[in-house]
Order: structure tokens, then sequence, then C-alpha cells
């Protein structure tokens, strides 16, 4: 730290002695009272114990205490709601996700996974919203197995869940244009960046008994930025953790990289945002900037809320890499440590305003100039569904996957092609699968067997389908209050009908959620559903196709069998208008007042 904040921490910068409580400072910079869970992560040894004591045990399951360090290995313990007995033990498992910047797989990780799967799994995967694989159904004494695996397959777990860096995301498509390279390199160089030293050892002893060769390996420029992390304030002041320090960051930390007019990465939703700018050659110029984005929120709680990120500024290619561990630094040090539905830094942008923080991110953090952002184009929500010219003599195809869920014949089916034909995966954030590096030569024959698989065509059964996302939900999520996965085809099979009987041609984009936390980002959804209660959604309304503005809660327990009355009037308004804009446009055109009339009209109708 520096001479501004050195009073208000009084870690050790040695290994701390399980025995013995870390000396730890409230809060970073303001020394206000933080929570007992601060002071259980710096005495955890590095996110090691009581982790490391309970995994050969006897038991089916880990201890609270246990669960709370798992989650930084990426690893969350659930349990089958549907299998839940009276006086008998739950049915306890474990989901673990992966960490893929930008979305790739490579073949030998793909295989890997299929095949722990079916061994040791529930014989799914799953895309996540993050680019991420997920798998279900692991049981405790399979655990090490299973991430021991995924490691020596050259993937990880590490910080794919947790108060740290989560996943970095980058547009999917391997173009090798406009762009797309120092994207991907870009989000790639963020992850290096801001994976935990210490941490990172004591994953590697947990899962794969202490093999360093397994180490993230950073390139020159990025070890040139991690050297940084030990000078002035971006020091946490502990030379082990020298950027997160022993209590890491008080919330999960997002960040987003695309290329100017590709929002696939949902970019406003992330705690940075950066978006690409290239010379002719292809080389990073700089970055505009965008701070404070965050999804979750809780019902009945005005004070946590869904919020799109501040622009910053534009920063030079040169300063990239610094500035961002200046932002988590200033996160880390000023970010709620007391109460925990408040710690996101969507929060401190809320509460201190984007002068605020600039000015503390420049005067203590970031010694480089901020300009004003640049132009850049509007944004569209690209898919990449189809086949796409990769680069010259090669492809890749883009596959739709309602919610990501990847099992079955399908499942074995494109383990099947990645296997023979060596391909790389891409997961993209709406949850599709990108199959890459098609020789021109392949692909008759890839698309034959794609045509054995079902997808003789590459757009969805139903438009709606082709941008609705879900989150996982029940039985497994323990945050579930309802469902969300396994209703949305339905849904979307009911809203789809709809539209036709009233002879509306235009798509909508609708995402669904079965708790407020927001995996499946519904608040920036034209129409969102987010579950209240056993059945019961709140109504979200007036987002838009290209995700640039949030929606707003219209009903706050709307019934699943009375969606089609509720919005039905909505729609024919809409329809009369001459549906020539988005719903979400024409919501925001009309105004709350007209848009809760139309609403109530539907519900009272019989």
């Amino acid at each position: 730290m520096g001479k501004e904040s050195s009073a208000a921490v009084t870690r050790r910068d040695t290994a701390p002695n399980p025995s013995q409580e870390i000396a730890l400072a409230p809060c970073i910079a303001s020394g206000a009272p933080q929570s007992k869970f601060e002071q259980f992560k710096a005495n955890s040894e590095y996110l090691r114990n009581p982790l490391l004591s309970e995994l050969d045990n006897s038991e089916d399951h880990f201890s609270n205490d246990a669960v709370q360090l798992l989650k930084f290995h990426g690893s969350y313990q659930q349990d089958n709601r549907e299998n839940r007995q009276k006086g008998q033990s739950k049915d306890w498992q474990l989901m673990l996700r992966l960490r893929s910047p930008g979305g790739r797989i490579p073949a030998s990780l793909f295989i890997a996974l299929d095949k722990l799967s079916n061994k040791l799994g529930n014989g799914t995967l799953r895309a996540t919203t993050r680019q991420a694989f997920q798998m279900h159904g692991i049981r405790k004494d399979n655990l090490r197995e299973v991430i021991g695996k995924i490691v020596t397959s050259m993937g990880s777990t590490l910080a794919a869940c947790g108060d740290i860096t989560r996943n970095v995301m980058a547009p999917a498509a391997p173009y090798e244009k406009n762009g797309y390279p120092a994207a991907r390199k870009l989000a790639n160089e963020i992850a290096d960046l801001l994976s935990p030293t210490a941490a990172e050892k004591s994953y590697l002893d947990l899962w794969v008994n202490g093999d360093l060769s397994y180490r993230i390996k950073p390139s020159r420029e990025v070890n040139k930025a991690r050297n940084k992390q030990l000078l002035g304030n971006v020091f946490s002041g502990d030379s082990r953790e020298p950027l997160y320090g022993p209590t890491y960051m008080p919330r999960k930390f997002k960040c987003a990289v695309t290329v100017p007019g590709d929002n696939s990465v949902d970019l406003l939703t992330h705690d940075i945002g950066l978006v690409a700018f290239t010379n002719s050659k292809g080389s990073l110029k700089g970055c505009n900037v965008y701070v404070g984005g965050g999804m979750g929120r809780t019902h009945n709680n005005n004070e946590t809320f869904a919020r799109i990120a501040d622009p910053l500024g534009y920063v030079t290619s040169e300063n990239i890499l610094e500035l961002v561990q200046s932002i988590l630094a200033l996160q880390r040090d000023f970010g709620d440590r007391k109460t925990r539905r408040h710690a996101r830094m969507k929060y401190l942008l809320h509460d201190r305003g984007i002068n605020w923080f600039k000015s503390e991110l420049t005067k203590k953090y970031f010694h480089h100039q901020i300009q004003p952002p640049k132009p850049e184009p509007t944004n569209t929500l690209n898919d990449y569904l189809g086949w796409h010219r990769q680069t010259k003599g090669i492809w890749f195809v883009g596959l739709p996957l309602l919610s990501g869920r990847l099992k079955g014949n399908l499942k074995k089916g494109i383990r099947d092609l990645v296997e023979t034909y060596q391909l790389d995966i891409r997961l993209t954030p709406n949850q599709d699968i990108l199959l890459c590096n098609i020789g021109s030569h392949q692909r008759k024959s890839i698309a034959n067997k794609l045509g054995e698989l079902g997808f003789n065509n590459f757009e969805p059964k139903i438009e709606l389908a082709r941008h609705a996302m879900a989150c996982p939900a029940l039985p497994l999520c323990g945050l579930a209050i309802t469902e969300a996965e396994r209703t949305l085809p339905e849904i979307l099979q009911r809203i789809n009908l709809l539209l036709e009987n009233l002879n509306i041609k235009k798509s909508i984009l609708v995402r669904m959620t079965g708790c407020p936390n927001g995996c499946a980002r519904p608040y920036m959804a034209e129409l969102g559903l987010v579950g209240s209660g056993p059945n019961q959604y709140q109504l979200w309304l007036g987002g838009t196709p290209n995700l640039q503005r949030l929606a707003k809660p219209y009903i706050q327990k709307l019934p699943l069998e009375n969606l089609e009355k509720a919005i039905k009037p909505l729609l024919i308004n809409w329809k009369q208008e001459g549906a020539r804009s988005s719903l979400g446009q024409h919501v925001y055109k009309i105004g709350e007042e007209a848009v809760e009339n139309l609403l109530s009209i539907g519900l009272q109708e019989p």
C-alpha cells in the first residue's frame, strides 16, 4: 500500500500460521467494520483450509466453511431437491465450473470433459452465459480426480467462482480480422494478469499434488504489468498475494473485452468492459473503458439493484493492463467488506459517482492519461450461428444450443466430431457452441455428420430461441426459487404462438432466471422473467435487442399461467403502432404508466 492507506493494514506478508488469526484491518481504505467472512478468508491460508483437511474424510459432503473456499476452486455444493426425503440425508453433489477465457475449449480438454461427465458426473455438460462449461452431479469423493484430470488436460477451474476475478469474456468468433484476434489476446492477458498467485499454489497443492508445472505462464508483457502489483497503492501489502491480499475481493469481479459494434459479451453488465480499437494491421491501439456494471439483486431490497456500466474513457494499449489491475485494486480497497449484498463495484460507482471514481483512480492507482471515449458504431448482439470463414481455407460453424445443455446423442456426436477432426470449441455468451478450425476439405463431411445430429440448417426451431437464455435453476441450484432452464422451451413456444396468432413478425429477446441473482442477465432483456415464488415471476420489460438499456420490473408475482393474458394487450398495442421498432423500444416509448395500464387490462380479462 501507499502511504495514505498503509496505516489501515496490519497484515503479515509471510505465510499465516493456521493456529493464529491474521491481524486484519476492518476495511482496507475506510477502516469501516467488516464481516466475519473477511476474517475467515484471511485465516484460510490462501484458500486452503479447512478444504484440504476435509477432502479425504469419510463425509459425503463438505462443511459450510469448506464450501465457502470451494467456490474459489470453481465448485458449488448442491443437493438434488427432488430427491429429498424426510429423515434421510440429502443427495449431495457438486457442480464444477471451468475457467476458459473467451470461451476456448481445445479438443483434448473437451474430450476429457466428455469422459469425466459420463464417468463421474450426470452425463451432461452445460455451456454457461460466461463462456465456460459446467459439470453437474459430481460426488465429493470424486472431486479431486475430476479437477486433477481437468488440470492435466490443460484446463482450470481456479477462480471460476468466489470473491475473485471470474472468467474473462470475449467474442467467441475465431475470426482472424477486424480486431477479433486482438480482443481475444487481451482477454487472455487479463485472465493471466488477474490470476491469484498464492491461491494458485494452494489450488495445485489440493488437486494435482503441488505439481507447479501447471502454473499459469504469463507472457513477458503480462509479467511486466504483474511486477507493478508490488508497487504503490496497487500493492495489497501481502507479497504472496500482491494484488488481492489474503482476503481477496469484497465480492466477485467480472471483465469482458470486445470489438467495436459487437455486443455478444453484454459489455455493460461487467465490472470492467473494454472495447478494443486496432490499427490497419490488427494491432491494439487502445480501449474504451466502461466500469460498474452488474446484474445481481435481492427481492424486496431496494438497496440492491441491477446496473449498467458507466463510460470511464479511452486508454492507450501500453497502459491497458496497468489500468485493469488499478481498477481492481481500487475496488479491493473501497468495496464494502461488511455487507456482502452491497459489495460489488456497481454500488461503489452508484454511491460515489464516476467523477469520484476517476479522480481516486488517477490520484492513487493509475498515473496515465484517460482520454474521452472514442466514437463507436451501433452495437449488435452477434451469435455467429451457421458457417463462417475463419480465415483463408479455414471455417467455423455455430450450433444453436438452447440454455447451453449438451447431453445424449448430441453430446456424443459433438465429441466424435471434435475427436475425429481435432476441432477446437468456442462457447458463446449466448450459450451456443462454435466448432472451429475446419479445413475447406473437411466442411462437407462435417456438414453431413451435423445433419445426422439434426443440424440440417443452423436456425433455431423458433426465432425466439435464437437469443433466449435461462439459468439452470431447479432442482440443483441452491438459490433457485422456481424453474428456468427446464421450462424455458415451453415458455418460448407459448410466446411464439401468441405472436403468430397476432400476426406479429418480429422476435423478442427473452431471458429467464429462477431467482433474482441474474445469471442469465434477464435485466437486459426485452422480456425478462425472474423467479419470485413457486411458479411465479417478476416481469421485466424494456431492454433492447442489442443490450444497451436496463429493463424495468412491472409485475412482482406473475403466475406463469397468466403470462399470455398479461402481455397480450401490450403486444396488440405494439402491433397497432406498426411494430416498426423492437418491443423493448416500444415499451420505452409509450412509458411506464401506459405499459402498466395495458398489463392490468390483460390480467383483468377472464
